[in-house]
């Protein structure tokens, strides 16, 4: 995934919890039932491409993180998700 500075991104990220909250996707219950495991999506900006396989993405509240491109866990955001979810974006 070819990615440059002023890209989103949609990023899943897996948590677990007790009771999932209304955004999650692909909710799977514990062998024990107790627990749940589910993906959040995260709508985020590249602010910089260090290398090939690492990039700075920015929240939508600042926050700054140094990631791993992995295109199994995250994409680049077309046109519809752009649309939809502009305001999860900024």
């Amino acid at each position: 995934m070819k990615l440059k500075v002023g890209d989103f991104i949609i990023f899943r990220k897996w948590k677990s919890s007790t009771s999932p909250s209304p955004q999650a996707k692909n909710t799977y219950p514990s062998q024990s039932g107790e627990m749940y495991s589910y993906g959040i999506d995260k709508y985020w900006k590249v602010v910089e491409v260090v290398d090939d396989q690492t990039i700075e993405i920015e929240t939508r509240r600042g926050k700054r993180h140094r990631i791993e491109k992995n295109p199994s866990i995250m994409r680049k955001a077309g046109f519809l998700d752009k649309l939809l979810h502009k305001d999860r974006f900024f």
